[in-house]
């Protein structure tokens, strides 16, 4: 198991499902795409729409994106995804 990143602080989360432990599997409110108070991420960086987020209870550090807000450029969501980031 991975250690908590460094950049991980409480303050900034974000609520998407962990793709590794699905540990928000059965709760109505994440079942209900509702924040909830305990099957948060760490949001540790975002670059527009593409969040970095860690899980707190298995580790696991991926990317997502979001495509709300600020989003990059069609050709840089379809490189990153080619390139494994």
């Amino acid at each position: 198991m991975l250690p908590l990143d460094p950049q991980a602080d409480i303050g900034r989360r974000a609520w998407v499902a962990c793709p590794n432990c699905d540990d928000a599997r059965g709760c109505d409110p994440c079942g209900e795409r509702r924040s909830c108070s305990e099957h948060w991420r760490y949001l540790l960086s975002n670059t527009g729409s593409l969040l970095h987020l860690q899980c707190p209870a298995c580790t696991h550090v991926w990317e997502h994106e979001s495509g709300f807000g600020a989003t990059r450029s069609p050709w840089r969501r379809i490189g990153s995804g080619l390139t494994g980031h």
